[in-house]
């Protein structure tokens, strides 16, 4: 199965910029702009405290909310933290899970990771599960050894009948927001090898129906070459998401793989 039989997804990761009000005409601009269009699957990744004033501009639109972080428990004594239900309440639909600045600043584990996968297939949300290396650990040859890691660790319990709901984000660490970008082929590379590891965790027919996002800076002047590889099913997008006309660029780039 090529990525033609997958449809494309762009999902922006905010990450901890825009206040509400921001946030809420950023999702403006954005529906006015790709809105109208089915051929790829958009999401929004706002901030907890932009979730809902986002949620009230993309409803109804073909934009859907995705948050960046959950908890694994439903309720209780964690402070700071947001649950499943909470999100779903908003109208998520996605939740991004284990990205690497969640990995390297709050110490999330493959374990934690996995524990959040499972809770949120079960609240019928979206996980975008991300994996990747560093580069001392790329430089070191250790790529495919990372990436099976954390991939394993992070889908234990996963089984084919979630494959439709299941995002996987290969973001090579060293790529995120330095200005060095993989070549497409490198990227090819890491999303061919998770699509070989979904094979023999899922089966293959499960693992075909799995999109694979690439998260190491896609933007618009990269995005063609990166979403023409047959393993290359979108992007997680930080910067670029940032604008609505960058971040439009991206989903056109996509709906011309659509056509």
């Amino acid at each position: 199965m090529s990525n033609s039989a997958r449809k494309y997804l762009i999902a922006g990761n905010w990450k901890m910029n825009l206040n509400s009000a921001e946030g809420a005409e950023l999702a403006k601009d954005v529906v006015s702009i790709v809105g109208p269009q089915t051929d790829v699957s958009v999401c929004v990744c706002p901030t907890f405290t932009t979730l809902e004033a986002v949620s009230q501009v993309v409803n109804d639109s073909n934009v859907s909310l995705g948050a960046q972080n959950m908890h694994f428990e439903s309720a209780g004594a964690y402070t700071g933290e947001i649950s499943a239900e909470m999100l779903r309440h908003l109208f998520c639909k996605f939740v991004i899970l284990g990205h690497s600045e969640r990995r390297e600043y709050f110490g999330e584990s493959d374990a934690i990771v996995n524990k959040k996968t499972l809770v949120a297939l079960a609240a019928n949300l979206k996980p975008i599960v991300c994996i990747g290396e560093t580069l001392d650990e790329r430089e070191a040859g250790k790529v495919n050894e990372v990436i099976k890691t954390q991939l394993e660790g992070a889908l234990v319990g996963v089984t084919a009948a979630d494959a439709d709901a299941l995002v996987v984000a290969y973001e090579p660490v060293w790529a995120i927001g330095t200005g060095k970008t993989a070549t497409p082929e490198m990227a090819e590379e890491g999303h061919a090898e998770i699509r070989s590891l979904l094979a023999s965790l899922l089966g293959a027919e499960a693992a075909n129906k799995v999109r694979i996002l690439y998260g190491g800076s896609m933007k618009p002047e990269n995005a063609d070459d990166l979403l023409a590889q047959p393993n290359i099913d979108g992007g997680l997008i930080g910067g670029a998401a940032l604008k609505a006309t960058s971040f439009a660029a991206l989903v056109q780039s996509a709906q011309k793989r659509s056509e």
